[in-house]
């Protein structure tokens, strides 16, 4: 059975980006990006919103702001063109035009409940806001894993992570410092019908 990470990168204050700020926020360290490199193969899920974007990148596209790629980000996202894609979206049309990118008009929660039930390696989603909350929702998401950098984007920010969510649960499972400055924290989610009401006698 395959395993579903939800995996974002965020500033401390929640955000997914900021406007005029670079990837990563200018913020990646060595020790971060050799852990990044070295992490196990998966199949990407996203929405058709992440998937204009970072296919546009790919395509030599640069972000907003920028003059150029950093080298940083151009290897990010060569490495995710070479992997696998899934897309879920009912307005993009076949062919997808980004390499190894496969096309799915169905559920997304029900697609990727077959997929886990029918897999053996890793599902990591990417970007993907609304994707992410409705497989949380349904129980499906396995580590939920957020590395904060250590900036605030009270000003500039978008794409605010924890809006719509449930109330959920989170055993921590994995903590990690990259750079003595970036925040790796990872859990174990478990969606709550209700907040607890009080410690059982």
């Amino acid at each position: 059975m395959s395993e579903l990470l939800v995996d974002f990168i965020t500033s401390l204050d929640g955000h997914a980006s900021g406007e005029g700020w670079p990837g990563f926020w200018g913020l990646e360290g060595p020790e971060y990006l050799e852990w990044l490199g070295k992490q196990p193969e998966a199949t990407y899920l996203m929405g058709a919103n992440t998937y204009r974007l970072m296919s546009g990148f790919a395509a030599g596209e640069v972000p907003h702001g920028q003059d150029e790629f950093r080298p940083e980000e151009e290897a990010s996202v060569d490495e995710l063109t070479q992997a696998s894609k899934v897309v879920f979206s009912s307005s993009l049309e076949e062919p997808l035009t980004w390499a190894n990118s496969t096309l799915v008009r169905d559920d997304a929660v029900d697609a990727v409940r077959a997929m886990k039930s029918s897999g053996s390696g890793l599902l990591s989603t990417i970007g993907s806001l609304s994707l992410c909350r409705s497989l949380l929702r349904a129980g499906l998401v396995d580590r939920f894993r957020v590395v904060i950098f250590p900036v605030i984007t009270g000003a500039t920010g978008e794409e605010r992570i924890y809006d719509g969510y449930p109330d959920v649960a989170l055993e921590m499972i994995e903590h990690r410092t990259f750079d003595g400055r970036i925040q790796l924290v990872e859990y174990k989610p478990r969606v709550l019908e209700h907040p607890p009401l009080g410690v059982p006698a």
